[in-house]
């Protein structure tokens, strides 16, 4: 927990009673914090008041000096679970002589700077009610308390009372109203509380609409589950498309109708015991897989697990996360050991919210839908990790972890209110404001006019619920990026653009707090440069507001463009014909064998005359050359499958990398790979396996990276690596190198709060912004400073 405490007293010992007035900020709305402080109170014989309001908690509390210092303290040693204390500030005032301490209505005020709970997975307290037969709320689908249960989905302002919230069309029963009202109960202003007498209900239709008269419609979707039916879910932050997960027909009719061909799918399994007996699970993962925010956890698949090879194809792990919601913990009563959880939508649209959208959408998809009648205000998918070094390195941050905001440094000054709008894939924005960036959930790939929209309402409910009026909007340097489209758009708000690699660099800088120069390695697979070329293999000194570039991979043809991204082999061809000339197809490759000599030619022509053909240095292009030079994968299927599957058939032993340059000339530091690939086409020709070839091939990238950021430190003086995109998603390149450089004595620091990929890069959009309005310069914005540090 991070918090600051601020106190002052009036320099006079009073005799007698004494009182403090306090204001508790972060997430202390909906998590039980008023009757937290309530009960505290208590306890030390302390009168007075508690009250939320547009900017936290507001409280006054009266009687002896020891039992004011105890109570303070209990605030931050021993605060509810679901809560988050950012700041405490708190001063002694004049004493009033009450009698007894009392919760007071929500207050609004002008300023609004309370944050909101993420949605929480529903706690062990209501699970045994759901279960115990004699309990009102048996098997109710909805059942939550303070502690656990939904809140940025289905919350459409502050302060956070249900009113503002979707379920203001649900007016509680007697006995619901009751526990709301009574500050001793678990329930005591639990917004979503509800029973079956008053709340939210659930139902089962078939895929034309028609509803199925069930007592039970859960037990009703078991049966059609375990008989390999497509269930469409409605969850809490969108739909589920559900299938049991060891039924090799049923995941293969899901793949066919969503037009999903290998992406991985993510599955459920309903306790970690079932989760281990498919994936081997070390303790922080376990940690992870029950938390309250319960993300998908990527794990190593067991051998022998039983779940069909359609799940996860090519893959060498599954995304596996446990029960959030009392719908799922009932489902996963089933007779089945996993089910596949994927998004409920179309291909590259959005996540699917309502009734109407799923029933229009998915009917050619799912063959039933379990839908209910809570509205879902703002959708959010399920977050993704993986764990690295004991730490969770979030690959989609979104469910369970937005809307907690990243503290910037306390001692940096005022920040003016900033956003960005994120790139093109993996979109996120982000707001700023006071030196706390809210990161908002996934919102998707902008290539569309729907993911377009929930881009814009995403902006506008986070300025909504956090009264912020941005004075600058940051986008991407891409001019035909949807979110640079839309910052021109704006109007009465400054618009800065910056460099995509540079808001990766300052993405991990912020998230770390280190906002001193560093040496930012940059490895993805696209990012428009100031060249109008396509970067991505990138060494930049960086600050907060400015960089220079001092390396970066060797540049090459990229042919079609981004089709090039969907079609490894044209990359092949590009890297083969830059290491060996025209004479690459004579080699006795099979890549070469398979490949139509037309085809061949018409990249290279399309190359040689720069048509639809742009420079690029990225990290991602030259990892699928590679790939489809081995005959690993020559098209895509999804984005970065190449790369994925190059790395998930790398060999653990240890070996040499292939050869490399890195070479020193007036652009600054060029890594050559012509060498590599030589050498790749060396141990094919040999005989040596596909592994081999992997590993060695990882080996050299992390052995290349080293020397030239060690080439950079001796020219600069710089010893602080920060390490970004999407490329780091690859633990052999992540841990390799973040290894090797500490190893040579380097500072690394990586992300762990937001995501290394085009998810995080918001963060250092809004930063960048916030630091130009507030006038800091940064020291490589010059020319005439470029050599400052040498």
């Amino acid at each position: 927990m991070v918090f600051l405490v601020k106190g002052r007293s009036q320099g006079v010992r009073l005799l007698g009673s004494r009182r403090a007035k306090a204001l508790v900020k972060g997430i202390v709305q909906g998590v039980g914090f008023r009757p937290f402080i309530y009960h505290l109170a208590s306890r030390y014989s302390l009168t007075g008041y508690v009250a939320n309001t547009s900017q936290g908690v507001d409280l006054e509390v009266e009687g002896r000096e020891d039992s004011l210092t105890s109570f303070l303290s209990a605030i931050t040693s021993a605060p509810p679970p679901l809560a988050y204390i950012s700041d405490l500030s708190w001063a002694y005032v004049a004493p009033r002589n009450e009698r007894g301490f009392v919760i007071r209505a929500s207050e609004s005020t002008a300023e609004r700077s309370v944050i909101i709970s993420p949605d929480m997975c529903v706690c062990e307290d209501c699970l045994a009610e759901m279960r115990n037969p004699r309990d009102r709320r048996y098997r109710y689908p909805f059942i939550n308390c303070t502690n656990c249960g939904p809140r940025y989905t289905i919350v459409k302002d502050i302060p956070y009372d249900r009113d503002f919230t979707t379920m203001r069309e649900f007016l509680m029963c007697p006995a619901c109203l009751e526990e709301y009202n009574n500050p001793l109960d678990r329930r005591f202003h639990a917004q979503p509380n509800a029973c079956w007498d008053c709340g939210p209900r659930i139902s089962l239709h078939d895929r034309n609409g028609r509803k199925i008269e069930a007592n039970d419609p859960v037990f009703e979707a078991i049966g059609l589950l375990s008989k390999g039916k497509i269930v469409a879910i409605k969850g809490l932050g969108g739909f589920h498309l559900a299938v049991d997960a060891e039924n090799e027909s049923a995941v293969k009719a899901l793949r066919k109708r969503k037009n999903r061909e290998e992406k991985p799918f993510a599955v459920m399994t309903g306790s970690l015991e079932t989760a281990a007996g498919i994936g081997i699970i070390d303790d922080k993962e376990a940690d992870i897989l029950l938390s309250p925010q319960r993300p998908i956890v990527l794990i190593r698949k067991r051998k022998g697990h039983g779940i069909s090879p359609k799940v996860a194809p090519k893959n060498s792990y599954f995304g596996i996360m446990l029960p959030y919601t009392p719908i799922h913990h009932l489902l996963m009563d089933g007779p089945y050991r996993a089910l596949v959880m994927t998004s409920g939508n179309r291909s590259e649209e959005p996540i699917t919210i309502t009734n109407e959208a799923a029933m229009r959408d998915l009917s050619d998809i799912a063959d039933f839908f379990l839908l209910h009648n809570r509205d879902i205000h703002l959708r959010s998918d399920d977050s993704v990790v993986r764990v690295f070094k004991g730490k969770p390195q979030h690959l989609r941050r979104s469910r369970g972890y937005v809307p907690v905001p990243v503290f910037l440094p306390p001692d940096i000054p005022f920040l003016p209110c900033s956003i960005g709008l994120g790139g093109g894939l993996k979109s996120t924005v982000c707001l700023q404001k006071g030196g706390r960036a809210f990161l908002s959930q996934h919102i998707g790939d902008m290539e569309n006019l729907e993911t377009f929209e929930f881009f814009k309402l995403t902006i506008d409910h986070l300025k909504k619920i956090l009264e912020a009026m941005p004075r600058v909007a940051v986008h991407d340097l891409h001019p035909d990026y949807l979110s640079t489209r839309y910052a021109e758009s704006l109007e009465g708000i400054e618009s800065l653009q910056i460099q995509h690699h540079h808001a990766h660099i300052v993405s991990c800088m912020a998230e770390n707090g280190f906002m001193d120069p560093v040496i930012g390695v940059a490895l993805d697979g696209t990012g428009y440069g100031p060249d109008k070329t396509v970067w991505g293999g990138e060494i930049l000194l960086a600050d907060v507001t400015s960089f220079r570039r001092i390396g970066h991979l060797d540049q090459v043809p990229l042919p079609g463009g981004d089709a090039a991204a969907r079609n490894p082999w044209r990359m092949a061809v590009v890297y083969l014909h830059k290491a060996f000339g025209e004479g690459f197809v004579d080699l006795d490759l099979p890549f070469i064998r398979m490949m139509d000599s037309v085809k061949v030619k018409n990249i290279l022509r399309m190359g040689e005359r720069g048509l639809n053909s742009p420079l690029t240095s990225s990290c991602g292009r030259l990892f699928d050359a590679v790939s489809a030079i081995l005959g690993i994968r020559g098209i895509n299927a999804y984005e970065g499958q190449a790369a994925i599957e190059l790395e998930m058939c790398r060999s653990l032993i240890s070996c040499e990398p292939y050869p490399w340059i890195v070479r020193d000339d007036a652009e600054g530091f060029i890594l050559e790979t012509a060498p590599i690939i030589r050498g790749i086409v060396e141990d094919i020709l040999s005989g040596f396996g596909i592994s081999l070839v992997s590993a060695r091939f990882h080996a050299a990238i992390v052995g290349m990276v080293s020397e030239a950021v060690t080439k950079v430190r001796d020219k600069t003086g710089l010893s602080t690596v920060a390490l970004s995109g999407g490329c780091f998603q690859n633990l052999a390149i992540l841990k390799g190198l973040a290894d090797q450089l500490q190893g040579m004595g380097f500072r690394v620091i990586l992300h762990t709060k937001v995501p290394t990929n085009d998810g995080g890069i918001s963060l250092g959009q809004a930063v960048f912004g916030a630091f130009k309005a507030s006038g800091h310069r940064g020291i490589f914005s010059e020319p005439s400073q470029e050599h400052a540090l040498t």
